[in-house]
């Protein structure tokens, strides 16, 4: 019980009346005459005060100690309220070393990723100055030209990833419309890799931040047309049910393994596929699915090695949450 508690804390209190008590009692029961005297109350009275000094000398030296040693954490509090503020300051303790540790490891993947970004740049940029030196070929600049940005574009999500909260603007957008925009921008790699696009939908209105979204769509049509062979073909359809809307990007390229699967959406992950067929970050689709929950959607992938890979973009069939929080916001 806490009063017990509490009366652990104040036994020092207690001895120190009960030490009173026993001096006033003894001056009186050893009174010859038993009966009140001024000098016998004197007497019992200077007693008093003496147990009191020392017993308020040997509390200051107790709390000196205490607060000489609280640093190390090698003492038992002197009060309730102490043992409680200790218990409170060491959960503090707890919570500031684990914020600490996310925020060293936030900083390590910050580095990761900037390392593996200026190594993954540097190939689309030696490319071109190979270029300059020989004939320019109009469609392999283009191409590595879109490389760059798409890589810039990664970095330029990933730094705004903390404060999605400050820049995202929910609205009614048609992932058809986004889609095929998207496709217009890799238009020279599907020409040039001879690869056929397949839209079996006329659109799909959805709830979404038109510009998070079209990246979203981008990293995963770069990532089909990357993994995609020669002569290869990417399809775009739509399932609607009462639950959800999708949109599914399915191509028949080289497929991820089924161990690697569960993973793909890690951060910096790159399986065997990213490390056996071309160079990569591991940090696409990592962007992509955190995005997609920040906007109330998330990402599916099924796969078969030398098959196909199929990604799927869930959205939610009712009105989305975020659209109600920022329309209360604005009306705030």
């Amino acid at each position: 019980m806490k009063f017990l508690r509490f009366l652990r804390y104040e036994k020092p209190y207690i001895y120190v009346f009960l030490t009173i008590f026993c001096i006033t009692s003894a001056v009186y029961f050893t009174d010859s005459n038993r009966s009140f005297t001024w000098s016998s109350f004197f007497y019992a009275f200077l007693l008093s005060t003496i147990v009191l000094i020392v017993f308020f000398i040997i509390r200051y030296l107790q709390h000196v100690h205490v607060i000489r040693h609280i640093k190390h954490g090698d003492v038992d509090p002197l009060s309730m309220e102490g043992e409680f503020a200790q218990s409170y300051i060491d959960k503090l303790k707890i919570e500031h070393i684990r914020e600490l540790n996310q925020i060293q490891e936030k900083q390590k993947d910050h580095y990761d990723f900037i390392v593996s970004w200026f190594h993954e740049i540097k190939t689309p940029i030696a490319v071109l100055r190979l270029l300059e030196q020989t004939d320019m070929d109009p469609n392999s600049i283009r191409e590595e030209i879109s490389k760059i940005e798409n890589y810039v574009d990664q970095a330029l999500y990933y730094a705004k990833l903390d404060s999605f909260n400050q820049d995202y603007d929910i609205q009614k957008c048609d992932s058809i419309r986004i889609v095929k925009e998207t496709i217009k921008a890799h238009a020279k790699t599907f020409f040039s890799k001879k690869i056929a696009i397949h839209i079996q939908a006329e659109s799909l209105v959805v709830q979404s931040d038109p510009k998070w979204l079209q990246f979203i769509i981008n990293q995963l049509i770069t990532n089909s047309l990357k993994y995609t062979n020669q002569g290869g073909e990417i399809t775009i359809s739509v399932l609607e049910s009462e639950s959800e809307k999708q949109l599914i990007i399915r191509d028949n390229g080289i497929g991820i393994s089924q161990k690697d699967l569960p993973r793909i959406f890690n951060r910096g992950f790159t399986g065997e596929t990213g490390r056996t067929h071309a160079k990569s970050t591991g940090m696409g689709l990592y962007l992509a699915q955190q995005l997609s929950n920040k906007l109330g959607h998330y990402i599916s992938c099924t796969s078969k090695v030398n098959e196909f890979t199929e990604f799927i973009i869930h959205f939610p069939m009712d009105s989305d949450p975020y659209l109600f929080i920022q329309k209360t916001h604005d009306e705030t």
